[in-house]
């Protein structure tokens, strides 16, 4: 599933495209049809990206509100239309440019009380220049949960995924068994700024690398595939920094990986 960094690049890309244009809007695959109606012809005002949220405001309060999921993408290209194919939930025209949406979780008409319902869900979204640190911080140091488990809980900490929860403990030190009372103030601190850098790191790079140049096979250069992530998805490989074997096991329906000697329990 997309993490933040990737609906936060995608409302950088997109506003230029969208943003003061009026649209025309269809829907092939035929599931979104009414809504396409309602937003042809009117300007998009804003783009505003919340976690793994997306909303396209439109003139007249009307909201587009987008979940990629786990299979939701955006395509967008110059110049005539390709002749839609598949499963197109909804394609955006403006001028010269097109935008495709296939396969999302959601794709809705909003209003804006409709938004402010969802967002009063959302914990914080680190990438936010109004992001609160410490509501996220009530729920954790007042938890009997695991810090692993927290950490997907968009209700505390919005736009974290299986891959930044992996990467902000192992960079953290922190074991994600550790529960959430249990995690001294100052640690939680570091892994704030810690997923505030790489969340930022992720968007201008439009990829998640979480690696220190001294960590990796090649120390220079852009870093490889197989060099850009401490422990997601390197069950059985080495830890970088300690040479223990890297573990896994389910840990909210999705695969934990951690070191057990730089992560100590």
């Amino acid at each position: 599933m997309p993490e933040g960094h990737t609906i936060h690049r995608l409302a950088r890309d997109h506003k230029p495209l969208l943003v003061g244009r009026p649209v025309s809007a269809g829907s092939p695959q035929g599931r979104f049809s009414t809504g396409a109606e309602m937003l042809t012809g009117r300007v998009v005002e804003q783009i505003e990206p919340y976690g793994k949220h997306l909303f396209y405001g439109f003139e007249g309060d009307v909201l587009l509100h987008v979940h990629l999921g786990l299979y939701g993408k955006w395509t967008v290209g110059t110049g005539p239309a390709p002749e839609p194919r598949g499963a197109l939930r909804l394609r955006l025209v403006a001028d010269d440019d097109w935008l495709d949406l296939r396969g999302p979780t959601a794709c809705e008409l909003f209003t804006p009380a409709d938004r402010d319902a969802v967002l009063a869900r959302l914990g914080p979204d680190p990438l936010r220049k109004d992001a609160d640190p410490d509501r996220a911080w009530a729920r954790i140091c007042a938890s009997r949960q695991a810090i692993g488990a927290l950490l997907m809980d968009q209700s505390v900490l919005a736009g974290i995924g299986n891959v930044y929860r992996a990467e902000v403990l192992f960079r953290a030190g922190l074991s994600p068994f550790r529960p959430g009372r249990e995690v001294p103030e100052r640690i939680w601190e570091l892994m704030w700024e810690e997923t505030r850098l790489l969340l930022r790191a992720g968007v201008r790079a439009g990829s998640i690398t979480t690696t220190e140049r001294e960590d990796r096979h090649r120390r220079t250069g852009p870093a490889r595939r197989d060099d850009r992530t401490y422990v997601y998805r390197r069950h059985g490989l080495p830890c970088r920094r300690c040479g223990t074997e890297v573990r896994t096991q389910l840990m909210v329906a999705r695969n934990l990986f951690w070191c057990p000697t730089c992560q100590p329990a």
